[in-house]
């Protein structure tokens, strides 16, 4: 049981670690087209759904809108994104997708792609490395809801 307590044999480190090797890999991909990786995550949810609250970004992202909001404004002077009152209610305010990040969009994902083949990651070792990630995430949480 002592082994077990080593900081190599810790599932919580390893993660940390890959964590950070991910985030440094998207880092410097995502640096050649003036955004951060936390504003690429913000790319990805506008890709899939345009048009959302702040509320309804910082809720699929898991992001508080403390953090959310500065990164927003700076994806905005920077012409990713724009910010407009919807048309459905005028009080919300809808975070939608500018040219720029429609336009550059096939251009990053590739950019993306490119860097997880180099890393000799395979289609099939992606998914199956994604599906063991969602059960675990789905454990954990179930566990921190009770």
């Amino acid at each position: 049981m002592q082994n077990f307590l080593t900081l190599d044999n810790q599932l919580c480190f390893a993660i940390y670690e890959t964590n950070s090797q991910f985030t440094k890999l998207y880092s410097n991909v995502l640096q050649s087209f003036g955004i951060t990786y936390p504003q690429y995550l913000v790319l990805l949810a506008l890709w899939e759904k345009d048009e959302i609250t702040l509320k309804e970004l910082g809720e699929r992202l898991n992001l508080g809108t403390g953090t959310l909001t500065p990164m927003i404004k700076r994806m905005e002077a920077n012409g990713w994104i724009k910010r407009e009152r919807m048309i459905s209610d005028e009080r919300k305010v809808a975070i939608c997708l500018q040219e720029k990040a429609i336009n550059q969009k096939d251009d990053i994902h590739q950019a993306i792609a490119n860097e997880v083949i180099a890393c000799q990651i395979d289609l099939n070792e992606y998914q199956l490395l994604m599906d063991q990630l969602k059960i675990l995430q789905n454990k954990l949480t179930i566990r921190s809801s009770n």
